[in-house]
């Protein structure tokens, strides 16, 4: 049976979300100590802010360290270490106010100098500096002032800045000159980094000299006033989902992700446990190289596009899916209707395949597909796509590697693969500003003029109209081109124990404030 949205449907999922998690944790009070264990199924490759792009990283990430703006619960922007952020009339000029008394880690007051030696090192080092090009200075006209000076206007420079994915979070200056993924693991967030045996577990702990905002009443997405009533959270890194259920019903830990809809019964079943479902959080695509071998070449990379069974793979790899040719979410601003943007999608046509390959010049060379062991449904989604490109005339190399090991290369564009699969969001919620360091990072475009075109003018665009036209432009290019195929939307199961109050229903990466066990 097909795994799609209607397996239960939106109104089902935000009944367990809202009757399960928001109403039980409304109902109790709230008790501090105690730690969470959470197992997860990878640990994290890094814990540089500017690097980190996966879940694994971002989860942890996002409870240590802060930016200067960040998202409501609605995703607008809300200030969380500023605390007033203003655009001039022309947007070529940005002026943060910052909070005052906030503390990093190491006892030190966070102030405009820090800031300022945040944004420097991102503009070095991050996959998504790019975004930051129209910056001509910064200026610190006081300890507690931030100003951000354009070349050119960018009506979006505050979406970027709040963006969770690759997030300009506020280092002290002390790290300005490190390398990329060599920095002290240093913040101003609710927790502080304890432990992190990699392979293992990984530590966090509550940050007791933490500076809450005081001025919002109480969470808010990523911002409002966070409070933390754990000691402390352990990362278990169990990359089969059985042990993770197994973990769970045991009571070795009270948290686990990624929780396969067939395998949800034996959560369910018991009582004293959970299911948390949220829908959607993701868009899931393949992954082609376009600088690696014989995917550099268009007619390749249209070949692979045009052999992809959309439905088969949503059957064969389960999950909460729903199709979409989109790369933005049906209800966003930048969701531009139901017809496809290109005429690429999904049209399971290996004749029009072998048409390709021919005029490609392709004399069956291998292609190789990486994946990964700890994501079941990255896995057989590869496996399916392989016999998809089989059933096409080509020739086909599955690897398997760990997710930390498949993630790296496919963000540094390192290790022998052509295609792979990772599910991007929720970023993209917010639109194509998000998109544009995935875009440039994963399949690796380079020189593409009409894509630089395109961001260009969406960045200038004054009216949201004129940049919903150059999105379309974007997604044209970057579909019709083949450097991503789209799969479908897909949502999230987590699973827990009871004891776990004060879950909430935003779709966010993982947030461990405002939690508490019973």
């Amino acid at each position: 049976m097909k795994q799609k949205l209607a397996r239960r449907g939106v109104a089902v999922a935000l009944a367990l979300v809202l009757g399960v998690s928001l109403g039980a944790a409304n109902a109790q009070t709230p008790k501090k100590g105690g730690t969470l264990v959470y197992a997860s199924v990878s640990g994290p490759g890094t814990l540089d802010p500017y690097m980190a792009s996966s879940a694994v990283e971002l989860e942890v990430i996002n409870n240590i360290f802060e930016g200067l703006v960040t998202l409501d619960n609605a995703n607008a922007t809300k200030p969380m270490l500023a605390s007033k952020a203003t655009a001039s009339a022309d947007f070529k000029t940005y002026s943060f106010e910052l909070r005052k008394g906030v503390k990093f880690h190491n006892g030190q007051e966070m102030t405009s100098a820090d800031v300022k030696a945040s944004f420097e090192r991102y503009k070095r080092i991050s996959p998504n500096a790019k975004n930051l090009d129209a910056v001509d200075h910064f200026d610190t006209p006081d300890p507690y002032s931030f100003v951000i000076v354009l070349k050119e206007p960018n009506v979006v420079l505050l979406d970027i800045i709040k963006s969770p994915i690759y997030p300009l979070m506020i280092l002290p200056a002390s790290q300005k000159d490190k390398p990329a993924r060599d920095i002290e693991v240093i913040g101003t967030g609710p927790y502080k980094l304890g432990e992190w045996v990699k392979d293992s577990h990984l530590i966090i702990t509550r940050f007791d000299d933490y500076t809450a905002d005081t001025s919002a009443p109480g969470r808010d997405g990523y911002a409002g006033r966070k409070t933390v009533y754990l000691d402390a959270v352990r990362y278990r890194f169990m990359p089969e989902i059985t042990t993770r259920i197994a973990a769970l019903q045991n009571g070795e830990a009270q948290l686990i992700s990624s929780v396969p809809p067939d395998l949800s019964a034996k959560i369910t079943e018991r009582k004293d446990l959970a299911i948390r479902e949220v829908f959607p959080t993701l868009g899931s695509y393949i992954v082609v190289n376009s600088q690696k071998g014989l995917t550099a070449n268009v007619l390749i990379r249209q070949a692979i596009a045009a052999a992809i069974n959309v439905d088969e793979i949503i059957e064969g790899a389960g999950g909460l899916n729903k199709r979409n040719p989109w790369m933005s979410f049906p209800g966003t601003p930048y969701f531009l209707g139901d017809t496809a943007p290109t005429p690429w999608y999904d049209i399971k046509n290996p004749a029009k395949a072998k048409e390709l390959l021919n005029q490609a010049g392709y004399k069956g060379e291998k292609i190789i597909i990486e994946t990964n062991s700890n994501y079941q449904w990255m896995r057989d989604t590869m496996l399916i796509v392989a016999e998809q490109l089989k059933a096409a005339g080509m020739t086909v190399d599955v690897q398997v590697t760990d997710w930390t090991t498949n993630a790296s290369h496919m963000q540094q564009g390192t290790g022998d693969w052509n295609l792979s699969t990772t599910a991007f969001g929720p970023d993209h919620i917010l639109g194509p500003q998000q998109w544009r360091p995935m875009l440039y990072t994963f399949p690796h475009i380079t020189g593409n003029d009409v894509i630089d075109k395109a961001y260009a003018e969406f960045f200038q665009g004054p009216t949201l109209e004129a940049r919903r036209a150059s999105w379309l432009t974007i997604q044209k290019e970057v579909l019709g081109g083949g450097y991503l195929v789209k799969i479908a939307d897909t949502g999230r199961l987590s699973g827990y124990s009871r004891k776990l109050q004060g879950q909430n229903d935003y779709a966010g990466i993982l947030q461990l404030w405002d939690l508490w066990l019973n």
